[in-house]
């Protein structure tokens, strides 16, 4: 048990504040990013590796969710901006 009389006794943590729409924002850039590449060379999408260019789409199909849900400002969502 913790005595809340001890000077060691931890504070309370904040949470960080965090923009969420430039994180979904950078995601969305790097599944693009991807996706080029996956496409531009030929073995990155030939055998066994032919899904990885749909991979790269479902992250960007759920990183457009993503923003569509954080600029409407509604629910769970609302003030998600800037944390």
């Amino acid at each position: 048990m913790v005595d809340p009389q001890h000077p060691m006794k931890q504070q309370p943590v904040e949470p960080l504040s965090v923009d969420t729409l430039r994180v979904i924002l950078a995601g969305t850039l790097v599944w693009a990013i991807a996706l080029v590449a996956t496409l531009a060379v030929p073995a990155l999408h030939a055998g066994e590796r032919s899904w990885w260019p749909w991979a790269c789409v479902t992250g960007l199909a759920l990183g457009a969710i993503g923003l569509i849900y954080v600029r409407r400002d509604r629910g769970n969502a609302a003030g998600a901006r800037r944390g």
